[in-house]
C-alpha cells in the first residue's frame, strides 16, 4: 500500500476528530504537536479536524491568560460531534470540552483516545496546596476510560503504568528540521558562551534553577508568563527578550551555545529538538523528556548539578546534535499517533449508527 493512503478507509482519508481545550493563540506543545500532526495527515490517507474553544464563551485561567475554559452544554458538544461524523475521537486535554467529549462518548459507547501531555498534579502542587496523589486519582480516573493513553516517551509511560494508567500507547514528537538548523543569522551580539532557555516564563519551568547559575558568558530567556516580571527585575543580567515565534525564534536557538532545560515536570519538551536541530547542545535535569530525548548520547549532559550539565554539555559536538534531531520527524509523529487510533478505533459503521440513534432522539 502507498504511503499517501496508508489510513485510508474504503478509499477515503480516515476522519479524526480531536476534542481538546488547548488551542490557538496559545504557545505550546499541545497546540504545536496537534498542529504538526494535522499538516502530515493528508499524505498518510487521514485528515484532522478539532471541536475547540473557539465560537464559545468561556473564561481565563489564572495565570494562563492565555487558556480559556469553555462553558458550553453537553449538548452542544454532542452535535458538534455528530456534524463533524468521524471515524474517531481522540481527547488531547482534560479541560470542559474533553470532559463533554468524554461524557458522550461513554454515553453512545464509543470508544475514544486521549493524550497524556503535562504532569498536570505537580504543574498544581506548584502553586496550590493540592496533594498530587488526589490530581493523580482524577487523572487516572478521566483517562482509563478510554481505549487507549498516548504519551510520549518510555519514561512517561513507565511512570504512569506505575501509577495505575492502562493501555498505554507510544507517540512521540517531532521537529521541523528545515526551519531549525545550524547556520541561520546569529542576532544575538553577546558574551560568550551564551546560555539559552526558550519556554513559558512560569513557576513550574524552574527557570530560577537556570538564571541562579554562576555561568560565564550571558544567559538569554525567549517566552513570556507570568513570572516574567518579577524574574526579570530580580535577574538584571539576564536578556529576557518575550515571545519570538518562527524564523525569528529559529535564528536566536541558532545564535548560542548551549541550551539549558531546568524543567523537572516536563513530559517531553518540543524545545529540545529544535535546539537539537539547531546544532544546540543540552543541558538539563536527569527526569523525563531529557532522559528520553538525551540520554546517553553525545548531544547533551543530564546532571542533578545543573551548572556542571551545562559545562559538559558545551564540549559536545553541534553536528551530533544536529544528527540526532534528523531522527525526530513530524512525519513519523503523525504515522505513530494515526496507528495509535487505527489500532483503538470501532469499526466505521458504529459510528454511523450511533449518529443516527442520536438523530431519532432528538427527533422523538
Amino acid at each position: 500500500m502507498s504511503e499517501t493512503g496508508e489510513f485510508a478507509i474504503d478509499g477515503r482519508p480516515l476522519r479524526v476528530l480531536v476534542a481538546t481545550d488547548a488551542w490557538h493563540p496559545q504557545v505550546n506543545g499541545v497546540v504545536r504537536s496537534l498542529d504538526a500532526v494535522a499538516r502530515e495527515a493528508p499524505a498518510l490517507g487521514a485528515e484532522l479536524c478539532f471541536l475547540t474553544p473557539e465560537g464559545y464563551r468561556g473564561f481565563r485561567m489564572p495565570t494562563y491568560p492565555e487558556i480559556r475554559l469553555s462553558v458550553v452544554s453537553p449538548g452542544e458538544i454532542a452535535r458538534r460531534i455528530e456534524a463533524e461524523a468521524p471515524d474517531h475521537l481522540h481527547i488531547a486535554t482534560e479541560g470542559p470540552i474533553g470532559l463533554l467529549a468524554r461524557r458522550h462518548c461513554l454515553k453512545r459507547n464509543l470508544p475514544f483516545t486521549t493524550s497524556y501531555h503535562t504532569k498536570f498534579p505537580e504543574y498544581v502542587a506548584a502553586r496550590l496546596p493540592v496533594p498530587e496523589t488526589l490530581s493523580y486519582a482524577m487523572l487516572r480516573h478521566f483517562h482509563n476510560a478510554a481505549a487507549g493513553i498516548m504519551v510520549s516517551t518510555a519514561s512517561l509511560e513507565a511512570d504512569l503504568a506505575g501509577r495505575g494508567f492502562r493501555r498505554l500507547l507510544r507517540w512521540s514528537r517531532g521537529v521541523d528540521t528545515t526551519l531549525f538548523r545550524p547556520g541561520r543569522p546569529r542576532v544575538l551580539d553577546l558574551p560568550r558562551p551564551i546560555s539559552l532557555f526558550v519556554g513559558r516564563v512560569a513557576v513550574e519551568k524552574n527557570i530560577e534553577a537556570f538564571l541562579t547559575l554562576d555561568l560565564p558568558g550571558s544567559k538569554v530567556v525567549i517566552g513570556d508568563g507570568p513570572a516574567r516580571a518579577s524574574l526579570a527585575s530580580r535577574f538584571p543580567d539576564v536578556h529576557f527578550l518575550g515571545l519570538r515565534e518562527g524564523e525569528a525564534l529559529a535564528d536566536l536557538y541558532a545564535s548560542a551555545d548551549v541550551f539549558v532545560f531546568p524543567s523537572l515536570t516536563d513530559t517531553f519538551g518540543i524545545v529540545l529538538l529544535e535546539a537539537l536541530a539547531s546544532g544546540l547542545p543540552v543541558a538539563a535535569f536527569p527526569v523525563t523528556g531529557p532522559l528520553d530525548v538525551i540520554g546517553g548520547k553525545p548531544v547533551g549532559a543530564l546532571d542533578m548539578d545543573l551548572g556542571a550539565a551545562v559545562r559538559q554539555a558545551l564540549t559536545c559536538s553541534r553536528e551530533a546534535c544536529r544528527e540526532h534531531a534528523l531522527r525526530y520527524s513530524w512525519r513519523e509523529s503523525a504515522r505513530e499517533f494515526l496507528g495509535n487510533v487505527r489500532r483503538c478505533m470501532a469499526p466505521p459503521s458504529i459510528y454511523r449508527k450511533a449518529r443516527i440513534r442520536s438523530s431519532v432522539e432528538s427527533e422523538a
